[in-house]
């Protein structure tokens, strides 16, 4: 896989899960402290990274890359039409849409219910749901960079490859997320997130497929480019899932 394909999976993949972490972070903030949202939001963010650093470290110097790629290929597969089967359900109309505004109001009212946590310097409750939060958002990130990382060939973007490269991917993705944060002072509402989702799960899928059929010694013979193709493959099947549901919610709401 070119380093342009790595770069740009890795950050799109990384944008929806650190705009949910945002939303946590943000209503975290307001409700209990910003010291402590912060605090706990750095010390997720740091245990992320030292997952990332040796899990990436064992698993390209332990694992044959052919075996590494059916086992990754398999796991994006999983990953990726898990979120195309909530994606499709949701253009369907038999799923709620997904809600940041919503889940930011949901998650300051329960906060704002706790009592302060003690006069220290850090609100333990605000410090424990902020790590939890990014902790738990950023383990798919951490998954995507390893995955993809690991799994993509040597071509290099700015003296990046690999790891690395997908490293910067999910970081320009969490600088860009954070300054928006920090700018308009909400959960981005704004942003199309089940667009997102929806597309990140064609991606997934895609790239699963592509690794897996590596793995077990498919010889693509369009090589990056069949990701394109199968991106387009799997977008004409879901949309026809999205159709055939809408029409079969129809007939069954005039039966």
């Amino acid at each position: 896989m070119s380093g342009i394909f790595l770069l740009t999976a890795s950050f799109f993949a990384s944008s929806v899960e650190m705009v949910e972490a945002l939303t946590i972070i943000l209503a975290t903030g307001i409700t209990r402290g910003w010291r402590s949202a912060f605090i706990g939001a750095a010390a997720g963010a740091a245990v992320l990274g030292v997952i990332i650093l040796v899990l990436g470290a064992t698993i390209t110097t332990f694992v044959p890359l052919d075996a590494l790629r059916v086992v990754i290929g398999g796991f994006l597969l999983i990953f990726g039409l898990q979120w195309l089967r909530k994606a499709i359900l949701r253009y369907a109309g038999l799923k709620a849409l997904h809600d940041e505004d919503r889940i930011y109001q949901a998650e300051v009212q329960e906060l704002a219910k706790v009592s302060p946590s003690g006069a220290g310097l850090i609100d333990w409750v605000g410090f424990t749901v902020a790590f939890k939060g990014v902790l738990l958002e950023g383990l798919e990130v951490a998954f995507i960079v390893i995955t993809f990382g690991s799994s993509a060939s040597d071509d290099s973007v700015a003296g990046f490859s690999g790891i690395g490269l997908a490293t910067v991917g999910a970081v320009l993705a969490l600088i860009i997320v954070a300054i928006a944060g920090l700018v308009l002072h909400r959960p981005l509402a704004k942003v199309p997130e089940n667009t997102m989702k929806c597309g990140v799960g064609l991606i997934l899928t895609a790239f699963g497929t592509f690794w897996a059929g590596e793995g077990i010694g498919i010889d693509w013979v369009l090589e990056d480019v069949t990701i394109l193709v199968l991106l387009g493959l799997y977008a004409v099947l879901s949309w026809a899932a999205v159709t055939a549901l809408r029409r079969r919610t129809l007939v069954g709401a005039t039966a």
